[in-house]
């Protein structure tokens, strides 16, 4: 076995007589380069899911999309992916900083099927592959160390509506978020944001903004 399963993990497969089936799924699914459906899978997703680790050891996951595409695979162990504008905390690409490995979930909710990446990451403000992503600030690159898919059955079937008007497109100006145009944090917002809330029909108040943010849930 390659250790991918852990003391606890071993525990747990022996309490439920399932360390058979954890060793011939280890056997049978789980490979560190990806394969062409793996790569075919990930160039189709619009949207992912991104573990990572604080410097307090607390995990984190958050939710990046972009149009289909915007992860890139480079080679059979390596992939890529921007990040984007936000709101200034930075703090998935900081924890990747301070700790590279990160986990990848990614979800098919027409058909349901998902895929998770274990890889260790860095991130970069200067590199090449920005000049690939409108408004990209960042590009994290990714070495694959494990990659496998996991069973479908829990996973509600969800239709796509739209995209999200948000994603920066080429030669399409991208709208203020809206959270930007709060008047309480005027004063925050980096020098490149300052006025933007003009261009956008002025500002809001933060609690026009949060019943905005919560609006069918009253």
């Amino acid at each position: 076995m390659s250790g991918f399963y852990g003391e606890s993990q071993r525990r747990l497969q022996d309490h439920f007589d399932s360390r058979r089936l954890a060793d011939g799924l280890e056997n049978a699914i789980i490979h560190d380069r990806l394969t062409k459906i793996d790569s075919k899978f990930i160039t189709a997703s619009d949207m992912f899911f991104l573990s990572t680790l604080d410097h307090n050891g607390w995990p984190t996951v958050s939710h990046k999309g972009g149009f289909p595409g915007f992860v890139k695979i480079l080679d059979d162990q390596n992939i890529a992916f921007p990040f984007y504008d936000g709101n200034g905390m930075h703090y998935s690409a900081g924890n990747i900083q301070d700790n590279a490995k990160i986990g990848m979930l990614f979800i098919d909710f027409v058909r349901p099927r998902r895929i998770r990446v274990h890889g260790t990451a860095k991130v970069a403000i200067d590199d090449p592959l920005l000049s690939d992503y409108h408004e990209a600030c960042m590009i994290v690159r990714v070495k694959v160390d494990n990659i496998f898919t996991n069973c479908g059955r829990y996973i509600h079937k969800y239709t796509r509506k739209q995209q999200s008007e948000y994603v920066p497109s080429d030669g399409t100006e991208t709208p203020i978020a809206e959270w930007k145009r709060v008047e309480e944090f005027q004063n925050f917002l980096p020098e490149r944001d300052q006025g933007s809330a003009d261009k956008a029909g002025g500002t809001i108040s933060e609690k026009e903004y949060r019943k905005d943010f919560w609006r069918g849930l009253d």
